[in-house]
């Protein structure tokens, strides 16, 4: 048989080719993985949300720094609760 006895050789070695595709292959699963990872990060939401301020931690900042008397504060603090 031909493919047995060694005769049919295109050319010695791994070449250019197998470097190529070994590029391509890397640069494929990096751009897999990126994907995914910008996916879950963008479908995860905003952790910063977590770290606003409640309305009411605004009021008591204003009364503290005195832009709100104790009646404003007072008044505010009922109607958020």
């Amino acid at each position: 048989m031909w493919f047995l006895d060694g005769t049919w050789q295109m050319h010695d070695g791994m070449g250019w080719w197998m470097l190529w595709g070994g590029t391509m292959m890397v640069l494929l699963w990096a751009a897999i993985i990126g994907g995914a990872v910008w996916l879950v990060a963008r479908l995860g939401g905003d952790r910063r949300d977590e770290r606003r301020e409640s309305a009411l931690d605004i009021a008591r900042r204003r009364y503290a720094s005195g832009e709100l008397t104790r009646d404003e504060f007072d008044q505010v603090r009922k109607d958020l609760t």
